[in-house]
C-alpha cells in the first residue's frame, strides 16, 4: 500500500490531484472519497478499510488506542510524498538541509515501525507509542541510513523520468562536488549512523530491547535492499540469492 501510494505521488498525481487526496488522507473520512478522481478511490478506500479492520481487532483487547498512532504516521507519510510531489512539479532542487527533513519521513521507516507495534503485545505501551513518535535517535539513525543508501542506489534510473532531485542530486548542486564525492561523504555518514545505532541499543533506554530490535531490523534491511543495487524496485539475482539463503538454503 504505501509502494502504491509513493507511486501516486511520484509518477501518476497532477498537483491539483495530490493536494485533495492530502487534505483527504488529513480527514481520515470515507465521506471525502467522492472527492478524489477515480484511480484514487480504490487506493483511499483500500487504506481506510486497512486500518478499520486492525482498529476492530484492537477494541477487542482494549487495544484501540494504538491504531490513532499508526494513522498519524500515515499522514505525516503523506504529508512528505506530497511535499516532494510539489518541489518535483515546481522543478524545484532544495536544499540538502530540507531534503532530508521531508524525505527522512517519506523514507517510511518511522511508519513502518510504527505501524508494526500496534500487534506486538503488552510491551507496546502508551509511552512506547509516545517514544518513537517523538524522533529517539535511533529512529532518526534508522531513517537516515535507508533514505541515504535507497538514494544513492535508485537515482541514476529515477532520473531517467521525471522524478524529485534525490539528495545526490540535492548535495552535488548544494556544494558543487562531484557524484563520487558525494557518494564517498554519504558513506561516511551513514557508517556513522550505524555507530548511533548501536550505541543506542548498548546504553539503558525508555524502552525494551525488543522494541529496539523492531528498529534495529527494520534498518538491516536497507543493508540488504541496497547495499548492491536498488533491489527494492528491480528484484534481480541478488535479491533472489538473499531470499534463497533464507529459505531454501538456510544454516539451521
Amino acid at each position: 500500500m504505501t509502494s502504491i501510494l509513493d507511486d501516486i505521488h511520484d509518477a501518476y498525481g497532477t498537483p491539483e490531484e495530490l493536494k485533495l487526496f492530502k487534505e483527504a488522507i488529513e480527514r481520515w473520512d470515507i465521506n471525502s472519497i467522492d472527492q478524489l478522481p477515480e484511480y484514487m478511490k480504490l487506493c483511499y478506500a483500500s487504506l481506510l478499510d486497512v486500518y478499520k479492520e486492525i482498529e476492530e481487532e484492537m477494541e477487542k483487547e482494549g487495544n484501540q488506542y494504538r491504531v490513532h498512532y499508526a494513522k498519524e504516521v500515515m499522514k505525516n507519510q503523506v504529508r512528505a510524498y506530497f511535499a516532494e510531489a510539489k518541489w518535483l512539479h515546481e522543478e524545484h532542487v532544495p536544499t540538502i538541509e530540507d531534503y532530508m527533513r521531508v524525505a527522512l519521513v517519506s523514507s517510511g521507516y518511522c511508519m513502518l515501525v510504527t505501524t508494526s507495534l500496534v500487534g506486538m503485545g503488552e510491551i507496546a505501551t502508551k509511552e512506547a507509542f509516545d517514544w518513537m513518535t517523538s524522533d529517539p535517535k535511533i529512529m532518526s539513525s534508522s531513517n537516515f541510513i535507508a533514505r541515504l543508501m535507497d538514494d544513492i542506489k535508485s537515482h541514476k534510473f529515477e532520473q531517467k523520468r521525471r522524478h524529485v532531485a534525490s539528495a545526490v542530486e540535492c548535495y552535488m548542486k548544494q556544494y558543487g562536488v562531484s557524484e563520487e564525492q558525494v557518494y564517498s561523504e554519504f558513506q561516511k555518514q551513514i557508517e556513522n549512523a550505524w555507530l548511533d545505532i548501536n550505541q543506542e541499543c548498548l546504553k539503558p533506554t525508555a524502552v525494551s530491547m525488543p522494541l529496539l530490535a523492531r528498529i534495529l531490523n527494520l534498518t538491516r534491511t536497507a543493508d540488504v535492499f541496497y547495499k548492491e543495487q536498488d533491489s527494492f524496485t528491480h528484484v534481480g539475482k541478488v535479491m533472489r540469492d538473499n531470499i534463497a539463503s533464507v529459505f531454501i538454503n538456510a544454516v539451521i
